[in-house]
């Protein structure tokens, strides 16, 4: 029994990572995380060439992941939230599952997955987004995590003078920028408690076929 991560955000060790890992570890099962980050991921052409055999005919680093999506018994996809939408790279790997949605769908239909989102001011829009897609593919939502990440206005050098910071709109006019402020995975417990447990749940489905109360 194998659950699959994969890391949707161009940031191999940024919130977004560090959740899915925590929701793979656990789980008590074989696991294996996956950065999408500097891998090239087109998104679907709309050729439907996919439609005779369930195979896309993009020739791009997606080809070494099909094997391991059709094989993995659960998955946990976390994405980042750009713009109040789903950052492109993880849409346009979720948008190469439609190879997998003809002739019955049947290679991920209910497959249980995790949906785990990431922002500025919150994750939800992210992990809404990322389960409205995987159940177009009649997979199967599991649960669904989502975790304030630390802004890009933290680290670009100008969040607390810039007239377009998005600091002061999530923090409060007059934020003094200073560590103590800057979101982390260790600073919200209660998404560390919720991700564990959701990671220990489904560790027992794919084990033991069944939801775990």
């Amino acid at each position: 029994m194998k659950i699959l991560g994969i890391n949707g955000s161009p940031r191999q060790n940024g919130t977004t990572a560090k959740l899915v890992q925590e929701i793979l570890n656990a789980s008590g099962t074989e696991t294996e995380l996956i950065h999408l980050g500097g891998k090239r991921i087109s998104a679907c052409i709309a050729c439907l060439a996919c439609a005779k055999d369930n195979v896309c005919v993009l020739k791009d680093d997606m080809v070494d992941l099909r094997d391991k999506l059709v094989e993995a018994d659960a998955l946990v996809i976390g994405g980042a939230n750009y713009y109040s939408m789903l950052n492109a790279l993880t849409h346009s790997f979720i948008e190469r599952f439609y190879q997998f949605y003809h002739n019955n769908g049947t290679l991920m239909a209910g497959k249980p997955f995790v949906a785990v989102g990431t922002g500025g001011a919150n994750g939800d829009s992210a992990a809404e987004q990322i389960k409205a897609l995987l159940e177009y593919n009649r997979m199967e939502h599991f649960g669904a995590v989502s975790i304030q990440g630390a802004l890009p206005c933290f680290s670009c050098g100008f969040g607390d003078t810039c007239e377009v910071s998005a600091i002061p709109h999530v923090f409060g006019q007059d934020t003094e920028v200073t560590p103590d402020i800057i979101p982390s995975l260790e600073k919200q417990p209660e998404v560390l408690a919720q991700a564990r447990d959701l990671g220990r749940r489904l560790g027992e489905r794919v084990q033991n076929g069944t939801s775990a109360s």
